[in-house]
């Protein structure tokens, strides 16, 4: 990885509009921008076409002899079985209403990450190819041919999309570029043109069940010394049932909840959670995964990997799922699902338990976020919590996209954290930042690598201003959010611009609040920092 610029050297944004129209500017890939192309043995693993050595900065990257008969019959492939995108190339009007919603344009100035450009680098070649208008016309329709230069374009710019729909929230027509970003790279994927990171996670997680590429043993290992903290820190023994047949309900989580801090802290949080409840669950070392990058890639891909949750819930015969603190996961199981797989008669509705609610919502998918879960806990007064345990914490919250935009969860986080934190500890973010019309980490849709470090910090640098306003108006020094990616990327984003703020999953400090019977004197909390009140004892230990 090259040196990142620091903040001041990386903002040089410039809004004006280039002298040359867009179809006149060749796409300059520049280091920092982009990930790395994906290793032939990720592809040969999953079965992709045209396994190859290549590298991005390459002049040739080395393309099969029919890559344009191939791209474009694959563009009349998709315009027959996705009605949406036919309608998203024909209906769009440009009146720019999206223009400056993009935290990539905002970040980095550049046209071409307007939602509405962004998605003309695909409708000119659609015009071009399918349209009379372009076929007769050609740059007058606004049509341009398919050169190696137009799929470089494509592949710098659909992977500075993160797939977050910020834009379909302010477009009158509803357009949804994420699912023509999806589609653009099926496209590019169709000829060898894939990124490292994202490969890499997918054909681990194919091949082994998890993105990380853990054994099931591995996997095993990690969550019982999740669980030996717990009994250290709280007294609490906290067992993790793993394939256990007949449970009520089987609990799927990312692998980035037990395998990373600051994920780690949440998945003791479940488990704490669990045992607080006596609740009757198991996890799986065949669906050890709950996140889906397959899905960054192509819906074929999401399909292939999402298929394990239902495949172990059946096979461990449980009555529903519950699932984790996670985003990607959620959009799949939320959009596409019920479309992939058709009716789930082998699982139950979901029912709580513990209160007797029945997750309607969940009907057609049967899986239950465990916001929904938790929150459902609270309003029927079934766990008793001690907020001041998390007097130390200055909290805002992010709406993850996936979960927010994608699903509509905004309140439960957010009732939940008022129920845990003292009051006058928790602050929101500038409106304008947050629910649906929240801004990315920068960093998802399976471009969270180490080589397109520049752009990652621009375009997270709306979040990161955001966050940075409550930090210095308010004081806040905790940042939650429901998202195992967004976890694993803020973390990152918020060292670069705001160093004082640390990430933290919600389910965390539900655990930290949770007051247990039998429980041992709680100095601490899951991360072994004193509670308020007891930090001369932390530091008179630490003396010793």
């Amino acid at each position: 990885m090259a040196k990142l610029p620091t903040p001041a050297e990386l903002i040089q944004i410039n809004y004006q509009m280039p002298s040359k129209g867009w179809l006149d500017l060749k796409a300059e890939l520049r280091p920092g921008y982009y990930v790395n192309a994906a290793a032939p043995k990720w592809m040969q693993m999953i079965d992709y076409p045209f396994p190859r050595s290549w590298n991005v900065a390459d002049e040739d990257w080395q393309l099969p002899e029919d890559w344009k008969e191939r791209v474009l019959q694959g563009m009349e492939d998709r315009l027959q079985r996705f009605r949406s995108l036919k309608l998203f190339f024909d209906i769009c009007v440009r009146c720019g209403a999206c223009a400056d919603k993009c935290h990539f344009f905002l970040g980095t100035g550049d046209p071409k990450n307007m939602p509405v450009l962004r998605a003309e680098l695909l409708r000119s070649v659609y015009r071009r190819y399918f349209k009379t208008a372009g076929k007769l016309l050609g740059e007058l329709a606004g049509a341009r041919d398919l050169t190696d230069d137009v799929i470089k374009e494509w592949f710098y710019y659909l992977y500075q999309c993160t797939i977050c729909r910020r834009c379909s929230v302010f477009c009158p027509y509803g357009i949804d570029m994420a699912e023509m970003t999806i589609l653009g790279r099926e496209l590019l994927s169709s000829v060898g043109i894939n990124i490292d990171w994202a490969l890499a996670s997918v054909a681990q997680c194919y091949d082994k069940g998890s993105h990380i590429g853990a054994t099931p043993q591995a996997f095993k290992d990690m969550v019982d010394f999740l669980a030996e903290e717990n009994e250290r820190i709280t007294g609490i023994t906290t067992p993790c049932p793993v394939n256990k047949k007949g449970a009520e309900i089987l609990f799927v989580v990312p692998s980035g909840d037990y395998f990373a801090d600051p994920g780690s802290y949440t998945f003791m949080g479940y488990l704490l959670l669990f045992k607080y409840l006596d609740l009757d669950f198991t996890m799986s070392t065949y669906a050890a995964e709950g996140g889906n990058f397959g899905w960054f890639i192509s819906h074929e891909m999401g399909k292939r990997l999402n298929a394990k949750i239902y495949e172990e819930a059946k096979r461990l015969k449980v009555k529903w799922i519950l699932g984790g603190e996670c985003g990607h996961m959620w959009r799949v199981c939320n959009q596409y699902m019920p479309t992939w797989w058709g009716p789930i008669d082998f699982l139950e509705e979901p029912v709580s338990p513990i209160t007797g609610t029945k997750f309607e919502n969940a009907t057609v998918h049967k899986m239950v976020h465990i916001s929904e879960f938790t929150a459902d806990l609270f309003k029927h007064g079934k766990l008793k919590v001690d907020p001041q345990r998390n007097a130390h914490i200055k909290l805002t919250f992010h709406d993850s996209c996936n979960t927010a935009r994608g699903m509509g969860i905004f309140e439960e986080p957010r009732y939940i954290i008022n129920q845990v934190m003292p009051e006058g500890h928790f602050f929101e973010m500038p409106p304008n930042t947050i629910r649906e019309k929240t801004f990315c980490c920068g960093s998802s849709s399976g471009i969270n690598a180490n080589e397109n470090m520049d752009i990652r910090m621009l375009g997270g640098l709306p979040r990161a201003n955001a966050v940075k306003y409550v930090h210095e108006k308010y004081g806040v020094n905790h940042l939650g959010c429901i998202c195992a990616l967004d976890r694993a990327t803020l973390p990152t984003l918020m060292q670069y611009w705001v160093p004082e703020m640390e990430i933290t999953g919600i389910t965390e400090l539900v655990a930290n609040a949770l007051v247990f019977e039998d429980e041992i004197e709680r100095t601490t909390d899951l991360r072994d920092r004193p509670l308020a009140g007891f930090e001369e004892a932390d530091e008179e230990e630490g003396a010793e």
